[in-house]
């Protein structure tokens, strides 16, 4: 069963740096959210403080349910976090890093779990025994995607997944997101390729120096004249009139 978020005057930020000022976002269950916005905007802080990260005020609630403070805590509610940069560690397997992720199941569980993740990435199942320091950027990504499933998240997580990636990669990557969300993930999804989070995602989010700017369902935004000038290149700045 896939899981719902709803957050309300999000304030987060480092220190005495406020980054997030007032965030407000609804995650339906079984929806898949993107966030955009220009780098710098808060897209990967947002997701930070919803992983227990960094300290946040406001009202985040799963299910209704207050978000708890710690990770492990959140992670036990069916909250996955998939970091930009992968942070894998690149002298242990495929295998190891999916048995780091299924930590937290009954031993019982694991082997089998590890199966059923493993069968998702038919590249990572031929290569379930090489280093990850060996693999190329596309394979790692989804490894760190692999190990995130392993706990049967009812939200996911995506911090710039295809960052990095070639095209032909970014394709295949965001096709496996598009599967999860059709398999009932709950997705919330930070991503650089804006015309294809946008036509994959039932609601989207833009976001600029901490703050929302504007909101719709993806299709209609990537159509938009204002989205497209700003984001897809053509110029001018959005219409924050819905913000």
């Amino acid at each position: 069963m896939s899981v719902s978020l709803s957050v309300r005057g999000l304030r987060a930020g480092y220190g005495t740096l406020r980054v997030l000022d007032g965030i407000d976002l609804e995650v339906a269950a079984g929806g898949l959210i993107a966030v955009v916005g220009p780098n710098g905007a808060g897209k990967t802080t947002l997701l930070r403080a919803l992983s227990g990260l960094i300290p946040w005020v406001g009202d985040v609630r799963l299910d209704g349910t207050r978000l708890p403070a710690t990770p492990a805590a959140i992670v036990a509610r069916g909250v996955g976090h998939v970091p930009e940069g992968r942070e894998l560690f690149p002298g242990m397997s495929v295998r190891e890093h999916l048995e780091l992720g299924a930590w937290s199941l009954p031993g019982r569980l694991r082997a089998a779990r590890l199966e059923e993740v493993i069968a998702v990435f038919p590249r990572l199942a031929e290569r379930r025994h090489q280093l990850a320091g060996s693999l190329s950027g596309g394979e790692q990504q989804m490894l760190a995607i692999a190990r995130a499933l392993v706990s049967r998240p009812r939200l996911l997580m995506l911090d710039e997944p295809s960052l990095g990636l070639a095209p032909r990669m970014v394709d295949e990557l965001l096709a496996v997101v598009h599967r999860l969300h059709q398999d009932g993930v709950t997705i919330l999804l930070v991503e650089q390729h804006v015309a294809q989070a946008l036509a994959m995602a039932d609601e989207a989010y833009v976001m600029e120096r901490g703050r929302v700017v504007t909101r719709g369902p993806g299709p209609a935004l990537l159509a938009s004249d204002a989205m497209r000038a700003v984001y897809l290149g053509t110029g001018g700045r959005p219409d924050t009139s819905t913000a």
